[in-house]
């Protein structure tokens, strides 16, 4: 069976069910990196934009904020309340010197680190308690997921840039 022939019920089911699930599974791991993370927890927006700029060294303002999914004047005000934290490093631009460039601290580098390894241990730990083919299955679903966070990201893209192109 095709993925466009399958039931609404089914799909309607299986969206609902993950609208549940993955807020729920986010919160509990943020819960237990909270509680075991030995700084002060930066806001969700701001690890947004770390763990963009950590893939992504050197990105601009703009850059990150399209693939943030937020405005460029909200992530300048991150940007600037990061700068001042020593979290992010902002560059000039050498050609355009009204780009910056930005990247991560070291502290911000091993803080971040840090919380992934935590993030890794606790959902490790919780692996643990799955059978062999919920562990299968999960595998097996990675790829889909990846899949349906590109297909969403992509729509949310044209639903920020609204219904008449540039």
């Amino acid at each position: 069976m095709s993925d466009s022939s399958a039931p609404t019920g089914g799909t309607d089911r299986l969206a609902a069910e993950l609208a549940a699930c993955l807020p729920a599974l986010h919160r509990a791991l943020d819960r237990r990196v909270g509680s075991a993370y030995p700084h002060p927890k930066p806001p969700e927006g701001q690890l947004l934009l770390l763990r963009f700029v950590a893939r992504h060294e050197g990105t601009t303002v703009r850059e990150a904020a399209d693939a943030l999914l937020m405005k460029p004047n909200n992530v300048s005000a991150l940007v600037s309340q990061m700068t001042e934290r020593g979290m992010l490093e902002r560059r000039q631009d050498s050609t355009d010197k009204r780009v910056a460039h930005l990247y991560l601290t070291a502290t911000s580098r091993r803080r971040l680190a840090e919380v992934r390894d935590l993030e890794t241990g606790y959902l490790s730990e919780a692996l643990l308690s799955l059978t062999d083919g919920e562990m299968d299955a999960l595998g097996s679903a990675i790829g889909a997921l990846i899949s349906l966070t590109r297909h969403l990201h992509a729509a949310a893209h044209r639903d920020v840039a609204g219904p008449f192109p540039a």
